[in-house]
């Protein structure tokens, strides 16, 4: 036992720090930039549609009093994930935090889903994760550290039934955490990530009240119940504070008990 001070709830105020969130003018992205704007970081909210973005990140300055704009990009484009790094830098002068929140969900049986279906899951989902991841790298590298939290999902832990673009992008990015987090380690990068299990987002809207849900998605866990956007946040802060400088290549699951059975 040493007399060594501990920080205590301290380890998880993000003041001064700025993170970049993609996918982050709705549903989970915007639930995470929430919670670490509530915890004092100043955010950068990344998606397609420039209006919506710009509308949440002003929410978010009067909700929580914290520095927050909106970047306009494809994150399957190289040149426009740079982009956002640079912009990002130009507004805050640092970035400490990446969460990667930005995906979609083709569904269906695989001789229904079409090869252009599968491939696009894989660009929004694996490439553009991995192209994010890419951008910041060299920037935390200089700062002598940083926090990359990926959006992976219970459905890259176990399988479901006509989900197999999703599946398999999913399960990529499980890898490519516990990869990169092994290769960015050394640099005081911790590389992690969140495996969300049912959460009632816009993704999922079109099979909240079908048999399917009821059945293998819902009734998968434990709880029995859709998780709300509010329970995502703990995850975020807590992986992108102090209190999770140990942490590497790990998975954290939010699923209501779907991956203990």
């Amino acid at each position: 036992m040493t007399n060594e001070k501990l920080p205590g709830i301290n380890q998880f105020n993000l003041s001064g720090r700025a993170a970049i969130i993609t996918g982050g003018s709705k549903g989970l992205g915007l639930a995470m930039a929430a919670g670490l704007a509530s915890a004092g970081a100043n955010v950068m909210l990344v998606n397609r549609n420039a209006d919506e973005g710009a509308a949440a990140a002003e929410q978010l300055s009067i909700d929580f009093g914290i520095e927050a704009i909106s970047f306009a990009a494809d994150i399957t484009d190289q040149a426009q994930t740079e982009a956002m790094v640079q912009a990002a830098m130009t507004a805050f002068g640092r970035i400490d935090i990446l969460i990667n929140s930005a995906g979609i969900n083709i569904r269906g049986p695989i001789d229904e889903v079409t090869p252009d279906d599968f491939r696009q899951v894989m660009d929004v989902n694996i490439n553009g994760t991995w192209l994010c991841c890419r951008a910041v790298t060299p920037i935390m590298k200089q700062a002598g550290g940083g926090k990359i939290i990926n959006l992976a999902s219970t459905l890259g832990l176990v399988g479901l039934a006509n989900r197999t673009p999703y599946t398999a992008s999913k399960g990529a990015v499980v890898q490519m955490t516990r990869g990169l987090g092994l290769e960015l380690a050394p640099f005081n990068i911790n590389v992690n990530a969140i495996c969300p299990g049912p959460f009632l987002t816009e993704m999922n809207l079109s099979i909240a009240h079908t048999d399917e849900a009821k059945n293998f998605v819902v009734g998968a866990t434990a709880l029995g119940r859709w998780a709300e956007l509010r329970e995502i946040q703990g995850a975020a802060i807590f992986l992108a504070s102090d209190a999770a400088t140990y942490m590497v290549g790990s998975m954290l699951t939010v699923d209501g008990g779907w991956t203990a059975r």
